[in-house]
């Protein structure tokens, strides 16, 4: 989100809040991307705060919140004292969760990442509700590799590894048929909380159809040694996939992670030597 746009959504988060009887004296902005996330206090509440623009994707992760609370899923709760829906306000979409202060940081054992990750798609599995396929998220980044406008700064050579890498794997996980179903859609270490409930999700707006392969390849790779009925071939296509996607949106001119083209400069060499790796040919 915009600097300039921070105060405004932290105070269209604050004054949702109000409105819904909670108190609110002050607010500290816990992330930034194209959400804002916002500890409210004293109510302790988080709310995170997006363009009235991406109302349709905070209904979507509020649905699959809701539903998934019911089947004792390890995932970030809805704030159990309003109701769960988006609140729209001064041109913003808000939805509010629950607060998890943090434990003792330390590193999350792949056993661990595994365990919570089975137990996640466990949960989904019992979830019906229409959600994109993983081939559609493919698509969008197809097509901002495709834009010149969209993407100025990648050059032709960067821009024709990542053509060629995107479509002939998403034909080749999808030509394999295997079991699909719910998935997080970026189950990575961000997205991934240590509290004193245990390891939870959050960010569900990415969810999506596919195989559960697409995300372990989101985890770090000793995970997967701890997810016994991965398709070892499958994900070796899956983790390249997903390096492919997220360079890609590396150079998306709007991108605003810092050091987003010293990533995505780095994750281009990973994507070669990968491909050399596994002697996979990239313009199939």
């Amino acid at each position: 989100m915009k600097a300039s746009e921070v105060p405004r959504a932290v105070a269209a988060g604050m004054s949702t809040a109000s409105a819904l009887d909670l108190r609110v004296d002050d607010a500290v902005v816990l992330h930034d991307s194209n959400r804002l996330a916002v500890r409210l206090l004293p109510c302790d509440v988080l709310a995170r705060v997006a363009h009235v623009a991406h109302q349709a994707g905070a209904e979507f992760e509020v649905e699959v919140a809701r539903r998934l609370a019911e089947t004792d899923s390890p995932v970030a709760e809805l704030e159990p004292r309003v109701e769960p829906r988006v609140y729209v306000r001064d041109g913003f979409a808000v939805t509010l969760w629950t607060y998890y202060k943090p434990v003792p940081s330390r590193d999350v054992a792949p056993p661990e990442y595994a365990q919570a990750l089975e137990r996640l798609h466990a949960g989904m599995r019992k979830v019906e509700v229409t959600a994109p396929h993983f081939t559609d998220r493919v698509a969008e980044a197809q097509w901002l590799v495709g834009d010149r406008a969209q993407a100025p700064e990648l050059a032709d050579a960067e821009r024709e590894l990542l053509t060629n890498t995107l479509r002939s794997l998403r034909r080749a996980i999808d030509d394999r048929g295997a079991d699909e179903q719910l998935l997080h859609g970026e189950p990575h270490p961000g997205n991934l909380l240590r509290t004193k409930k245990g390891l939870l999700f959050v960010d569900l707006e990415t969810c999506c159809r596919g195989p559960v392969e697409f995300d372990i390849a989101h985890a770090p790779e000793e995970v997967s040694e701890h997810y016994p009925t991965a398709n070892q071939d499958l994900l070796r296509e899956c983790r390249i996939l997903v390096l492919a996607m997220i360079a890609t949106w590396r150079w998306d001119r709007d991108d605003q992670l810092p050091n987003g083209r010293q990533l995505g400069t780095v994750w281009l060499s990973q994507i070669r030597t990968a491909l050399d790796r596994y002697g996979l040919d990239a313009h199939r």
